[in-house]
């Protein structure tokens, strides 16, 4: 019995192999993103536009990035086992020891895109400004405080 429910954890490649599937989309998002800025730049495209796109590319890049460690921190944090020697070859800011730090770094991706959003927005002229523009930027304050907030209370204190 035990053996059937621990050969379940192989039903999380499925998350592994999405997560890499969506970070080889990201970084296509992102070149095409970069390559539209480059285009833009050699026609004379508005210099807003092209930072914005820039902007968007670097975030689409940045999600990639974290999506290629949520699959490798899947695979080989909860399915596979690693041995040392391997473990000892791979970057300190790729192991992942526990869901927790997956979800961590999660929401801090998550307010880094809406960082991004909120800031490419005035470049690309698509919101009006009034005062009904700081309701993101607001919302985005509250979100990281409350996630500082609750990072500390559940941090174990070293004594």
């Amino acid at each position: 019995m035990l053996r059937l429910i621990l050969s379940l954890r192989y039903i999380m490649l499925i998350a592994s192999l999405g997560a890499a599937v969506g970070a080889a989309l990201m970084f296509w998002e992102g070149a095409a993103e970069v390559a539209g800025a480059a285009s833009g730049l050699w026609s004379g495209e508005d210099r807003k536009a092209i930072i914005a796109a820039i902007m968007h590319g670097t975030d689409a890049f940045l999600f990639g990035i974290v999506l290629i460690i949520f699959a490798y921190a899947i695979a080989f944090g909860f399915v596979f086992d690693r041995s040392f020697s391997d473990s000892a070859r791979v970057p300190a800011w790729m192991k992942v020891n526990n869901v927790s730090e997956l979800k961590t770094t999660l929401v801090e991706v998550i307010l880094i895109y809406l960082v991004v959003d909120f800031a490419t927005d005035w470049p690309e002229g698509n919101v009006a400004i009034s005062w009904e523009m700081l309701a993101k930027p607001l919302s985005i304050l509250a979100i990281a405080v409350a996630f500082g907030v609750f990072s500390a209370l559940h941090t174990p204190r070293r004594e």
